[in-house]
């Protein structure tokens, strides 16, 4: 995923250090440099901008009073070296307010910030077109099944092929689990180990590295690897009362 992001600021030195700490993400794709927020309008209109760090004290339009004009704004992280306009930043729904002189762990803590909610927005959206079925074809023995999701519990991947465990039987068919899991609705199903894929729906409890769900009216414990222990726990907070 490549997050088209701006930098509006007059200091030619804060442009300077914020334009280091993108090309240091991955994620992030830096598509202008502004000096103020007439430079910036016009890169917004021309451009496609998911995120922009955005300086409050500049002459002639402050940040704030810019982003007042703006009809759809992207998501923006303020800068600022004056701590005062903190509580009227986060009224403009500002993902974060960074103090200058910014560090790179706290550029990368407001940046990820932003990164996490623009992935959450683009799956709600392609959650939602998917939402129009509620099923999947997958060939198995030389024709396509159909399944549902209600009806799968989990994924298991073994080599080439992918084990789809169902409350009744299963479906064996000839894919890799990556493929499978692009074709799946992500707010229906995750990645918790390599080898496996979760219905969130049927999780009946998570003990320490161990996703729980009922196969054949028995406990199954599934492993969670390392690599995706975070974001299942990232879903737990997100909705644990």
């Amino acid at each position: 995923m490549e997050i088209n992001t701006l930098i509006v600021d007059d200091e030619p030195l804060a442009l300077d250090v914020l334009e280091t700490y993108i090309q240091r993400m991955p994620e992030l794709k830096l598509v202008k440099r502004c000096a103020n927020a007439f430079e910036a309008n016009e890169a917004l209109s021309s451009h496609d901008v998911d995120l922009m760090f955005l300086d409050i004290q500049m002459p002639q339009l402050t940040g704030i009073d810019f982003i007042k004009t703006l009809k759809n704004p992207p998501l923006v992280i303020f800068t600022t070296a004056f701590p005062n306009y903190a509580i009227e930043g986060f009224e403009l729904d500002a993902v974060d307010y960074l103090l200058k002189p910014i560090s790179a762990e706290r550029f990368m803590k407001a940046a990820n910030k932003a990164i996490e909610q623009i992935k959450l927005r683009q799956s709600k959206q392609t959650g939602d077109q998917i939402d129009e079925t509620e099923f999947i074809f997958v060939k198995a023995d030389k024709k396509y099944v159909k399944v549902r999701y209600d009806d799968i519990i989990y994924i298991e991947g073994l080599k080439d092929y992918v084990i789809i465990k169902l409350h009744v039987g299963r479906v064996i068919t000839l894919q890799t689990m990556k493929s499978l899991e692009d074709k799946l609705p992500a707010k229906i199903f995750k990645r918790i180990h390599r080898s496996y894929i979760i219905n969130v729906d049927k999780i009946n409890a998570i003990v320490g590295n161990m996703v729980e769900v009922l196969e054949n009216g028995k406990a199954k414990h599934l492993p969670v690897g390392k690599n995706y222990r975070d974001d299942l726990l990232d879903m737990v907070q997100r909705n644990k009362l």
